[in-house]
This record gives C-alpha cells, structure tokens and sequence, in this order.
C-alpha cells in the first residue's frame, strides 16, 4: 500500500507523520508482530511509552522490518515514576537501550502530575530538554497537559512543547486546550481517537458512514484528520490496522464535520482519568 500520510511540521522544524500506529495496551507478546504489519502496511510513526511496557517488542519491530531507522518516527513517554531530573535522566536512558537506539523522534512528559513531586513538572520539563540539545530526543513534548499547564511552563521554561497529546474524540472535543495549542504552535495528537470504540455506534457516526461509503472508525479518524490533529488509533487485528490508514482517500463535508463536533458531551464524554486529579505512579 503506498504510503499517502502527510507530514506535519513541528514548531522545532522537525515533521511528524499526522497518522501513526499505538501500542497502549498490547501485550508485549503481541507487540513485535502489529507493529510489523503496520510497518508493512505503510504506518510510519510508532507511539508507546515507557508504562506500556512494550518498548523493546517496538524496537525489535522497527529493527525487523528492513527500513531505515530514519524512516520510522518513534515516540515514546516518561513513567508516572521518574519525574525528579536525576530519574528522569536514568529512565531515559533505559528508553534508549529498550528501543536499541541512538535517538527517539519525540519523547513526552507521559502526565503533568500537579498533585506529586510538590506539583513541579517543570524541572522534569528542563530535564527533557536536555534529552534534545544533546540529540537523543529530537522533538521533545508534553502529554495531558491542561492550559494551566502549559502556561506554567510558557513562563518557567525555554522550549515550547512540539505537540501536546490529550483525550480527544467526539465525545470529547477537548476545544480549550486545543485552541491554547494552535495559539501557541503547539500541536494536538488525539489518544483515545474513537473513545475506546464508545463512538462507533453513534447513530450520527453510522449515518455519516453509510452515507460516504466508509466505517465508522474510518469517519472518526478523519474528522481527526480534518481538524489538523495527529491520530494513532490502534489494534492488533491485520484487517483493522489496515483499514485505520485508509482514510486519505476520501474527505468529509462541512456538515459530516459539524455532526461530529456537534457530539461533544464536555468532561461528561471523557473515558481516561482527569489530567489535573491523576497522580497513579506505578508500583
């Protein structure tokens, strides 16, 4: 399948393919093999974390595959349990020897955290940025960062975060903290793109399906699409990977659009935890 994904700049004058591939919840056995079939169905941007526990069944992937570790965009994010600098700096470092590689595309705060570490994200923010001048993270970023925030860390330190990644679905549409992003060259990836499936059967959704011929995942990932932000739905059924990435070839009208946004239920629709109460650090 070719590869049709566009390449979005980042405010750091790096690019980052708008569609990837995650691995939230695959067992690490299962890991090597969907990102090996996402690979080969022209996915070429991979986002896991350091809490997933899957990231040496990626590298192994990406290592397996035959192409050029340039080729492959690869995020990965800070556990929940190494916020403090000297931490942080050894938790990177076991992302590198995981992955078996020199550098990571994109390395994100996984969760601010304001309740823990006396509510002081920033330093661990500093600390990333180090993990880019030196050059082993070429993008660096924030994940489930609320405006507050990110304004915090507008005042307190040097780098503007490339891309925050937050909830965003129709049932979530999540317009404050996306708006705060683009007034700030910041860029939006969707998790949870299909509301771990609770969208899909939206009669709404359905209706917009049928009437362009496509699934209701397919819709929903490109509403996401249209709206500028970067998506990586995952699976780990071949059929359903491949048919995430066929959403190029066809767009959704003004009205499919509104529909969709118009599915917002606010903090009611939001199925992961609230950014500004979670403080799960992992035993």
């Amino acid at each position: 399948m070719a590869h049709t994904v566009p390449d979005i700049s980042l405010n750091d004058g790096n690019t980052i393919p708008q569609l990837g591939f995650g691995v939230y919840q695959i067992e690490p056995k299962d890991t090597a093999e969907a990102v090996r079939r996402a690979l080969e169905i022209g996915y070429r941007h991979i986002d896991t974390a350091q809490m997933y526990g899957n990231e040496a069944e990626v590298g192994e992937a990406v290592r397996a595959s035959g192409l050029d570790r340039g080729e492959v965009f690869v995020t990965s994010k800070l556990n929940n349990g190494f916020h403090r600098p000297e931490d942080a700096r050894r938790a990177f470092e076991s992302t590198l020897s995981a992955l078996k590689m020199d550098y990571v595309d994109l390395f994100l705060i996984h969760w601010p955290l304001p309740t823990r570490y006396d509510g002081d994200f920033v330093s661990t923010w500093k600390t990333l940025e180090e993990f880019q001048r030196d050059g082993r993270a070429r993008s660096i970023g924030v994940s489930n960062f609320q405006v507050p925030h990110l304004e915090r860390l507008a005042a307190e330190a040097d780098v503007v975060p490339a891309v925050n990644q937050i909830e965003v679905h129709p049932y979530l549409t999540n317009e404050q903290v996306r708006a705060y992003g683009s007034e700030h060259n910041i860029l939006t990836e969707a998790w949870s793109p299909i509301a771990q499936g609770r969208v899909l059967d939206d009669p709404a959704i359905v209706d917009v399906a049928e009437q362009v011929g496509r699934t209701p995942a397919q819709v929903v990932l490109r509403w996401h699409v249209q709206r500028g932000d970067i998506v990586f739905p995952k699976s780990t059924t071949p059929k359903r990977i491949e048919e995430n990435f066929r959403i190029f070839d066809f767009t959704l009208d003004d009205t499919a659009m509104e529909r969709l946004s118009g599915l917002d239920r606010g903090e009611s629709g939001r199925t992961g935890p609230n950014p500004d109460e979670f403080d799960y650090i992992p035993a």
